[in-house]
């Protein structure tokens, strides 16, 4: 009951949902572990189990990463849009990937209802393009800060295309996304 599209980097999965609308409203399935496991090419069992649900209300400009968890407690996120409209990005920080450094981009909104999988090994960030955006995200790691690390949103290395034309200014950043090391010198996954 869902489209699956795959990106050129290995990892990331864009998945959209089958709406059913009426004229009462619409119902999706927004999870499904069988179908998320076919999508990652495994059995069930062995699929990613999640631990922790997320919630983030972002008003317009807000820019939110490039965040990431390193061992023992990484995190692969199932990340939508509720409410509004952001630019979901993953960026490949296993440094042993033939796309280190490489990131993958799609608009996630409560029109498209599309989810964003960003695997263990990849930065997760976000810019909100409406008036506010609510974003909701299963995590398969618990919260650790020991074990939290950002890269720099506009890192040149990387170079990330967000769509920082639709902004009235420049993005709106936490003291720690401003300060985040660029990629050269971030610890990643080996």
């Amino acid at each position: 009951m869902m489209t699956i599209e795959k990106f050129g980097i290995e990892g990331p999965i864009l998945f959209t949902p089958k709406l059913i609308n009426d004229d009462r409203g619409f119902f999706y399935e927004s999870w499904n572990v069988n179908n998320f496991a076919s999508s990652l090419g495994v059995e069930p069992a062995v699929a990613p189990v999640f631990q922790q649900d997320n919630h983030s209300q972002s008003k317009q400009g807000v820019l939110r990463g490039l965040h990431y968890q390193l061992l023992p407690e990484p995190q692969g996120k199932l990340v939508r849009c509720s409410a509004g409209a952001i630019f979901d990005v993953a960026v490949d920080v296993r440094r042993s990937s033939p796309t280190f450094g490489k990131w993958v981009g799609a608009e996630l909104s409560a029109d498209n209802h599309k989810q964003l999988w960003v695997p263990v090994g990849f930065a997760h960030g976000f810019l909100t393009l409406s008036e506010s955006a609510d974003v909701l995200y299963k995590a398969s790691g618990l919260w650790n800060r020991s074990c939290e690390r950002s890269l720099l949103w506009n890192d040149p290395a990387i170079g990330i295309e967000w769509p920082l034309d639709l902004l009235n200014g420049p993005p709106l950043l936490s003291d720690k996304d401003a300060d985040a090391p660029m990629l050269e010198h971030a610890e990643v996954f080996a």
